[in-house]
Formats: structure tokens, C-alpha cells, sequence
């Protein structure tokens, strides 16, 4: 009897074993890729796609900060634009349509949730 069961126990575990995983319940889509120089200009310290994380644990991924409150595309291309707060370590130029494609591939990155916060 104790043989019987062991080997149901066997059968079923290897039955187990071989199923598959059900479709995934949430609607999952990929990003897209970034523009080709986003990567050598942001990608030393930052993330550019999900779900990677960032080279430089203190630089926010872009999808982190796609997904902050209160960000729209124009404020994000102004704060690429203007000074950065971190002089030192991000010290570089962006032409005004590099500017506009880095924030408008940024914004692509917000999860289906984002409320815009007016």
C-alpha cells in the first residue's frame, strides 16, 4: 500500500512538472526602442529601457521618471534643456531635436495607470 502511494505521489509530481504556465493576466506591451544616441548620452548612469536597471544606482531608470507626478513631455524636454541639478556628473548637450526625442520616447515608458496630476 505504502509502495502504491509513493508512486502515486511520483505520478503526480511529474505531472506537475511538465505543465505550462497560463496566459499572462495583464496586458503586457513593450517599450520601444530608444532613439540610437540616447544610449551613449544617458545610458552611463540611467536605464533607458525597462526593466533594466541603472548603471549608477543613483540615477533614476527613465521609466521612473516618466511615471513621476506632475511630468508632462514640455517640462521634461525644458528640464533636459536647462541646467541639470547635478552639474558635475551630467555634463553634456543635447541639440533642441535630440532634446525633443529624448522626452517624447520617455513618455512612452508610463505605465498604464499614470494619471496626469494637474
Amino acid at each position: 500500500m505504502k509502495q502504491r502511494a509513493l508512486a502515486l505521489a511520483f505520478v503526480a509530481m511529474s505531472l506537475a512538472a511538465c505543465q505550462t504556465t497560463g496566459p499572462a493576466t495583464e496586458d503586457v506591451t513593450a517599450a520601444p526602442d530608444p532613439p540610437a544616441f540616447v544610449e551613449a548620452a544617458c545610458g552611463g548612469c540611467h536605464a533607458v529601457q525597462p526593466p533594466f536597471l541603472s548603471p549608477n544606482p543613483q540615477a533614476p531608470t527613465f521609466e521612473a521618471i516618466a511615471n513621476r507626478d506632475g511630468l508632462s513631455e514640455d517640462t521634461l524636454a525644458e528640464w533636459l534643456a536647462d541646467a541639470h541639478n547635478y552639474p558635475e556628473v551630467m555634463d553634456f548637450d543635447l541639440e533642441p531635436g535630440q532634446i525633443d526625442a529624448v522626452a517624447e520616447y520617455m513618455i512612452t515608458l508610463r505605465r498604464g495607470d499614470y494619471r496626469v496630476v494637474k
